[in-house]
């Protein structure tokens, strides 16, 4: 597979929104985030990420077509919500990268290609003279309905990253599961890595 990892920056990532909100979609729907997706909040979402100081989006690019994307960016410049769990631990957000989504069609895993995600966004984030990176993962039970037969988390995969569960650092985010007709409210743990 002749597949491209490259990040975008500047204009780049404004001109790939479309593809990365089509890609959050699709990835999404499936266990364990169960998205239901919506353009309009995508739109308003990314092009947030979009505008702050220092994001990257890493694209892997199969030809012309974007087939996966990860996002990063300072931790200060996210969400109120999405920092309060370390501003409350004393955690210096000022030092601190936040990964966002890392999504990739099916078809292309299991070739590398999330471990060109993280290494492009940790180069991106100490560059930016951050410390430490961080990412939340939703929490799903073993005996959740929708779990398919066989899945495995990434658990594994995030470890043999460096990454760690911080015990007691989580954060809510409300969105719509298929089959829902209201946003319902999800847990998601933060896993950071040190350097």
């Amino acid at each position: 597979m002749g597949i491209a990892v490259r990040p975008l920056t500047g204009g780049e990532i404004a001109a790939a929104l479309d593809d990365l909100a089509t890609l959050r979609i699709t990835v999404f729907a499936a266990f364990p985030y169960l998205y239901d997706g919506d353009a309009a909040y995508e739109a308003e979402y990314l092009s947030e990420y979009a505008a702050a100081p220092d994001a990257v989006l890493v694209a892997a690019f199969d030809g012309a077509k974007i087939v996966g994307a990860a996002t990063a960016a300072p931790m200060m410049h996210q969400k109120a919500e999405f920092r309060a769990p370390f501003e409350a631990k004393g955690i210096d957000t000022a030092r601190l990268f936040y990964f966002g989504e890392s999504v990739l069609l099916p078809e292309y895993r299991g070739a590398g290609i999330g471990h060109a995600f993280f290494d492009h966004r940790e180069a991106q984030a100490v560059r930016c003279g951050a410390n430490a990176a961080c990412f939340a993962a939703v929490v799903r039970g073993e005996e959740h309905p929708a779990r398919p037969e066989g899945y495995t988390p990434l658990d594994g995969f995030w470890a043999k990253r460096g990454y760690a569960v911080v015990p007691g650092l989580t954060t809510e985010l409300a969105w719509k599961e298929h089959g829902d007709e209201a946003e319902k409210v999800n847990v998601m743990q933060y896993w950071m890595r040190q350097w």
